[in-house]
């Protein structure tokens, strides 16, 4: 290593001492040492639990640890996902179930346990807001943070915190994360899937220009398979070549899209972390494993997806407005109702009546593989679910919904069930 290599700011990720050179750490021995010149520099940075449901469960189950693990359900289902072993295997997220299995024949399929993943979620989420209370969530295992003007806190810099962090969630939560620290949003998410699993990454500004300049332009947000074809269609497959065109050029062609394109293919991204980015809906889906087209036998499953929803929304204390109905038909086209309600909810019962309002538009003799329910435009429980004062049929079945949340809460989800799913749904009023 030259002088000027050994100047390059470092240290190890495994004992968090300062590396002077080489490729093991001389404290422990360890390999993984990270070298940056802007390390101390960077405070933004994107936090990724690796293969998040899959590593749950190898958690709670190590006679799982070298298998390749599903998570998944379903001959008719689609992968949520998979352990790395599995991905070897060529397994992907979203892939359907058989096609799966036709890859990895000996994988071991574990169906979902969301409340379970929302738990561990929760506790990865509370570590994070130790290290800053700027932390914006993405979904139930990632968020984006910003760490400056921490180093007064955690008497280091936002880079060994951070490394101090992962180190800390593998030992009090028995999970692995991956870490991306850069100094704008879309790099350290770009950063964070460069190393996976247990990675840290970090893009600086210097070297931004440089490293987007061969990556594709699917590498960039909102571009997806549409986009992309549509811009090698126009002679554009890489970064490199967005960042020789003109920003007038690129929105003449793609609109504001082409505004986006100019700024991120050169890393400018503006965006700062907001902590109000909690999640803009709550729902629940499920794909059959026998097409079915039938009103009553759609109405069994729309309950039950009904109960799931309001049971997440008094976990959250939060309620939704808006009632969005899902389905998607056998030959994969998808599609989406909703109906705004006068006040927010949180009742699986008017969840699911509004539900069946949409559903008996639908159900025309159209087979579907999927159905799903949601509810958006989502705030606290105060104006939630009055007393109907013209229906008083409204106000008993909120009575006795609560009831049965208390009885469910004690004695398990299966000690009280409705007709709708007890037996076979009936075209329900």
């Amino acid at each position: 290593m030259t002088a000027n290599e050994a100047a390059i700011p470092g240290f190890c990720r495994d004992c968090l001492k300062q590396a002077t050179g080489g490729r093991r750490c001389s404290a422990c021995g360890s390999p993984r040492l990270l070298y940056h010149a802007e390390l101390y520099q960077l405070t933004l940075a994107h936090i990724d639990c690796d293969a998040f449901y899959a590593s749950v469960e190898k958690r709670d189950n190590p006679d799982l640890a070298d298998t390749p693990v599903i998570i998944g359900g379903g001959k008719r289902g689609v992968v949520s996902t998979a352990c790395y072993i599995a991905r070897i295997h060529g397994v992907r997220s979203a892939m359907p179930m058989f096609k799966a299995l036709e890859a990895c024949p000996q994988a071991v399929v574990i169906k979902p346990d969301m409340e379970k993943y929302v738990r561990v979620g929760r506790q990865v989420r509370m570590l994070m807001q130790e290290l800053t209370p700027l932390v914006q969530p993405l979904s139930i295992d990632e968020a984006f943070l910003e760490l400056k003007g921490t180093e007064r806190l955690h008497h280091d810099p936002p880079a060994r915190t951070l490394a101090r962090f992962a180190r800390r969630i593998e030992e009090e939560i028995g999970i692995t994360v991956s870490v991306g620290l850069s100094y704008c949003k879309f790099l350290a998410k770009v950063a964070s899937d460069l190393q996976k699993p247990r990675g840290f990454s970090v893009i600086g500004a210097a070297e931004a220009l440089n490293f987007l300049k061969e990556k594709p332009v699917t590498l960039i947000w909102g571009v997806g398979k549409a986009f992309a074809t549509t811009l090698e269609r126009d002679g554009i497959r890489t970064i490199g070549q967005l960042q020789a065109m003109e920003e007038t050029e690129l929105m003449k062609r793609y609109g504001t899209m082409g505004q986006r394109l100019y700024r991120l293919s050169r890393g400018q991204d503006e965006r700062t972390v907001e902590i109000n980015g909690e999640a803009k809906s709550v729902s629940s889906e499920t794909t059959f494993n026998d097409d079915l087209c039938d009103y009553g036998d759609l109405v069994s499953h729309l309950r039950r997806l009904s109960e799931q929803v309001a049971h997440r929304l008094r976990k959250a204390g939060i309620a939704g407005q808006t009632v969005v109905l899902k389905l998607k038909t056998a030959d994969f086209k998808s599609r989406t109702r909703n109906r705004r309600l006068d006040s927010p909810t949180r009742l699986a019962d008017r969840i699911f009546r509004t539900g069946m309002q949409l559903l008996d538009k639908e159900t025309d003799g159209t087979k579907f593989r999927l159905i799903g329910i949601g509810v958006t435009d989502l705030s606290d429980t105060d104006l939630a679910d009055p007393p109907d004062l013209v229906d008083t049929q409204a106000t008993r079945r909120a009575a006795a919904e609560a009831a049965i949340n208390v009885l469910h809460d004690k004695f398990g989800k299966t000690t009280v069930e409705t007709g709708y799913t007890f037996g076979r749904g009936r075209r329900g009023k």
